[in-house]
C-alpha cells in the first residue's frame, strides 16, 4: 500500500502539468487568427436631433396667433379711510421654570389666544394677539393657581 501512495503522488502531478500543458496550447493556437482582421478603430458621427422641452411649445404660440390665458387680478385699494389697529396686549411674566412655562403655553392653548414669545433679561414677554379684556383677566387668575405671577398690559412698540 505505501509502494503505491509513493508512486501515486507523483504520476498525480505529472498528469496535471501535462493536461495544464496540452490546456494552455489549444486556447493560444494560431489556427483561428488566420481570418482576423486588424482593429481599426471608426468615428462615425452621431446625428441626434435636439430634443425639445415642453416649455419649446409655449414660446411658439405667439405665432400661431393666440395665447394661453393668465390670470388677472385687479385690486382696489381705498386709501382715503383711517386705518383703525387693534390693541395687542403684552403678558410680563418674571423667571418661570420649565413647568410653569409648559403650563402657561398650555393655558394659551386652552383659552385659544394667539400668541409671541419674547425673553430679554427682565423675564419672559408674550404679545397675545386679542382685543378681549375679560378673557385675559381670566387667564391671569388661572395663571395664579400655576404660581405664575403675571400683569397684562396694553403692548407699546418702543422706536
Amino acid at each position: 500500500m505505501q509502494k503505491i501512495l509513493k508512486w501515486f503522488t507523483p504520476a498525480l502531478a505529472l498528469g496535471v502539468a501535462i493536461f495544464i500543458v496540452f490546456f494552455l496550447i489549444s486556447i493560444n493556437s494560431t489556427d483561428n487568427l488566420e481570418n482576423v482582421e486588424p482593429l481599426v478603430r471608426k468615428t462615425e458621427k452621431s446625428t441626434t436631433q435636439k430634443e425639445k422641452l415642453w416649455l419649446d411649445r409655449f414660446s411658439i404660440t405667439q405665432r400661431k396667433g393666440y395665447f394661453y390665458p393668465v390670470n388677472e387680478v385687479y385690486i382696489k385699494v381705498d386709501l382715503d379711510k383711517n386705518i383703525i389697529s387693534k390693541t395687542i396686549y403684552k403678558l410680563s411674566a418674571s423667571s418661570l421654570d420649565p413647568y410653569q412655562l409648559f403650563c402657561l403655553k398650555e393655558e394659551l392653548k386652552q383659552h385659544k389666544l394667539r400668541y409671541y414669545f419674547t425673553k430679554d433679561k427682565k423675564g419672559l414677554e408674550l404679545l397675545i394677539y386679542s382685543t378681549d379684556r375679560v378673557k385675559l383677566n381670566s387667564l391671569v387668575r388661572v395663571l395664579k393657581k400655576y404660581q405664575i405671577v403675571a400683569k397684562i398690559e396694553p403692548y407699546k412698540e418702543d422706536k
